[in-house]
Formats: C-alpha cells, structure tokens, sequence
C-alpha cells in the first residue's frame, strides 16, 4: 500500500468541485480537501455519508431534560422541600408549572457542551492542536485536494492539471 498523496491546488471553488467530481468518476480516491470556507455542494460531490449529529444533539436534550427533573425533583420535593409563594411543596406535578424554564434551560444547556465535545472528539480538533493543513495559503483562498497515489504518478499528475489544478506536490499521508 502505498503511503502517498497528490496534493492538487485550486484557485476556484467551482473549479474544485468540478475536479472532485471528476476525480471520483475517474475511480481515484480522495483524502481529503482543504478550503478556506465551505463549499457548497462539495460534501456530496465526494460521497461523503450524512451525519448522525442530529440524532446525538437529541440524545443529549433528552439526557439534559431527565437531569432537570431529576435535580428539581431532589432539590425541591425530596431533600429541602419550601412553601414559596404557598405553593405546594409535596409534590412534583403540581409545581412543573414553575419548572418549566428550569428544564428548558437544562435542555439545551447539556445538548450544547455535549455537542460541542462530540465535535471536538470526532473531528479531533482539540484546543491548542496544531494545524494539520497541508499549505498555509488554504486558509486563505486557495483549495488542495489530496488524492491517494495508487499506481502511475505522471498519469495522475496529467489527470489533475486537466482538471485545472494550478500546482501539485507529492506528500506522505498524515
């Protein structure tokens, strides 16, 4: 197995996302591309799976939602139960009115840090990491495609500058 990538630079997002459609019809494998902004339409272009982000931010609500019940039930019913206002303090339904904003709070409190950790786990871009693009001027306005070196480098390298990359390197895979 070989251990190296063409990188192919691109000027142009719509000249990109050409070139990954041809690329995948040519039966060439693409690492990965790196651009300065989302490109519409390029996900699909590289046959990337939908994501499951939705299910888990759900998961987490619902996670966050059972945490605030439990918490308010412990607090105010079970451990230190208050007259507040002569609102009855004995039992949980006859007081969900008040908790309402409690549990909504909650809600969306564990749904986003929990989304936020799993981005960072599944994307495995940790605070203070160092940058793993493979040109600086990506994070500017250039767009580099890697694509596997499986066989002939000359035959690739023709095949990449048709579809209008402007420069290519060969890298080992990180």
């Amino acid at each position: 197995m070989n251990n190296k990538v063409i990188q192919a630079m691109y000027d142009d997002d719509d000249v990109l996302l050409k070139a990954v459609k041809e690329t995948r019809e040519a039966d060439y494998h693409i690492e990965e591309v790196f651009t300065p902004f989302p490109v519409h339409g390029l996900e699909k272009a590289m046959g990337l799976k939908g994501t499951r982000i939705a299910i888990a931010s759900f998961i987490y609500g619902v996670i966050g939602f059972s945490f605030a019940i439990w918490m308010m039930n412990y607090m105010m019913i079970e451990d230190w139960p208050q007259n507040i206002g002569g609102k009855p303090n004995f039992s949980y339904a006859e007081n969900m009115p008040s908790f309402i904003p409690i549990m909504f709070e909650l809600t969306v409190f564990f749904a986003a840090h929990l989304m936020v950790i799993t981005f960072y786990m599944r994307s495995k871009l940790w605070p203070f990491q160092e940058a793993s693009n493979p040109d600086p001027r990506t994070t500017d306005d250039k767009f580099v495609m890697e694509v596997s070196l499986d066989g002939d480098e000359k035959k690739m390298s023709d095949f990449l500058k048709k579809t209008g990359a402007i420069e290519l390197k060969v890298a080992e895979k990180s």
